[in-house]
């Protein structure tokens, strides 16, 4: 498909993060996009309203233009579930997948994918802040709003593209990188993905696309990673870790101070400085390194580096700080896997090792919270409350059966064990405390209404879950204006 050829482009279900950062990019280049989606307001209205896109709020079959030359559709939807989708894909305009058409784009330019089951949007946005404010020009599409990007994207005029590749529902056989991030692999999506072998071999059919005179920049730490690495990359491999010095990029001598962290760098056993981060957490040294290795191999300055990655702010809806309510701290993250709640829940214990923490859990889909619950369950070590929601079944799915009971009662389980391994025998004292540790609400208005009376000062709120959970927490901080 020559895009070069099209002018008017229509998208359906524009509102959902990766369709708005592709608008975003479309526009900047000229298209006249315009596009529909549910009546509901989302966290992108702004970003489409600002770019002047046109939407069409519900979806209407007579909504489909006559005149398009190109209909772009979220995978979320199909000609089943959607009537403007069957509408398309019954006529002659050519219509694609989101999917398809950013494959399309990218693998036309020098495409840099940022991959893995955590860490893609910080470290997409990351990268991405680095190479710009060094000069290099590159066009970046993130899947979250960026502060500093002021949108979900920059647009430059080099050929360079770093876009978040995202591995659900195997999006990733449509792109043919010339590099690769690979944060970790941890087996995720187990609706489309049933087995760890069958998530792991998708990353292993994306790295084996990479070129040899491409590279694959990846975390040696982690083991799934470690096993293919070498195996199945025909490029230069640039690895990283913390755990272990036999690697291009180290990180030692990690301190935490607020929300800040400070490090060392070793490269190819040689140090190179001290480099500091606003981004708090273990989890965020892993990203960092892969910036630097990532923007390094570019051919970015090693002093701009060290400067932009400690101006990097981050994203929306990772651990970011909403506001106060009555002297409490609300915070929202997008964490939905066991290994994010536990990386976020552990920074906030390092950023405020005094206060109490409350965290707020919305489970996203049935299918990881059936396959996860175990490790769900035990997650939450670092919070001192748990507010546990119905499952946010999103447009995939329904219902699955399991609930959030189910979650909070594997929950009271682990807890009480922990006592029972602590104590000889718990004490009933002891026992009444774990049902107050996790709390069931049923919406977001029951959470709202929870907080509002049990909310104290100097707490930490953190709104985790990658539904809309955040609601919750502009509800709060609105009604304080």
């Amino acid at each position: 498909m020559d895009l070069s050829k099209l002018k008017k482009v229509y998208m359906i279900g524009i509102k959902g993060v990766g369709m708005t950062m592709l608008a975003q990019f479309l526009v900047s280049k000229g298209y006249e996009v315009s596009g529909s989606d549910v009546a509901e307001v989302f966290m992108t209205d702004q970003i489409l309203a600002k770019y002047g896109i046109k939407i069409n709020q519900g979806f209407d079959a007579a909504n489909t233009p006559v005149d398009a030359d190109l209909i772009i559709y979220s995978s979320a939807y199909n000609a089943q579930t959607n009537s403007e989708v069957a509408k398309a894909l019954a006529g002659k305009i050519k219509t694609l997948t989101y999917a398809e058409v950013l494959g399309e784009i990218f693998n036309k330019m020098y495409g840099i994918a940022v991959c893995g089951s955590h860490g893609k949007t910080t470290t997409t946005a990351w990268l991405g802040y680095v190479l710009w404010k060094a000069g290099l020009k590159p066009n970046v599409l993130v899947g979250a709003r960026v502060e500093q990007f002021e949108g979900a994207g920059v647009f430059g005029s080099s050929d360079y593209m770093v876009i978040e590749a995202d591995e659900y529902q195997n999006k990733l056989k449509y792109y043919s990188p010339k590099a690769v991030l690979l944060n970790n692999i941890d087996h995720d999506h187990h609706d489309f993905y049933p087995t760890l072998e069958s998530y792991v071999n998708a990353f292993v059919k994306f790295i084996e696309k990479i070129p040899k005179k491409g590279f694959l920049i990846t975390n040696f730490d982690d083991e799934e990673i470690a096993k293919i690495a070498n195996v199945n990359c025909r490029g230069k491999i640039i690895s990283y870790a913390l755990n272990r010095e036999d690697v291009d990029y180290f990180a030692y001598e990690i301190k935490q101070q607020g929300l800040k962290q400070f490090f060392k760098v070793k490269m190819d056993g040689e140090g190179i400085g001290d480099f500091s981060i606003q981004l708090s957490g273990r989890h965020n040294i892993y990203n960092a390194l892969a910036v630097i290795a990532a923007s390094v191999e570019l051919g970015a300055d090693l002093k701009d580096i060290r400067t932009y990655l400690e101006e990097f702010s981050g994203t929306d809806r990772r651990f970011k700080i909403m506001g106060k309510f009555n002297g409490a701290t609300v915070i929202d993250d997008y964490g939905h896997h066991p290994t994010e709640i536990r990386a976020t829940l552990a920074g906030a214990r390092a950023a405020y090792p005094k206060n109490k923490i409350t965290a707020v859990f919305h489970p996203h889909t049935f299918t990881r919270t059936k396959a996860l619950l175990n490790e769900f369950a035990q997650s939450f070590s670092d919070a001192d409350k748990v507010i546990v929601l119905d499952i946010y079944g999103s447009a995939r799915e329904t219902q699955g059966g399991v609930s959030s009971l189910d979650l909070i009662e594997k929950m009271r389980e682990y807890e009480s064990n922990k006592s029972n391994s602590a104590l000889p025998t718990a004490s009933a004292e002891a026992l009444a405390k774990v049902d107050k540790l996790f709390i069931h609400v049923k919406d977001l208005a029951e959470c709202e209404k929870y907080l509002r009376e049990n909310i104290q000062r100097d707490e930490i709120i953190i709104l985790i879950g990658a539904g809309d959970v955040f609601r919750v927490g502009e509800a709060l901080i609105k009604s304080q204006i």
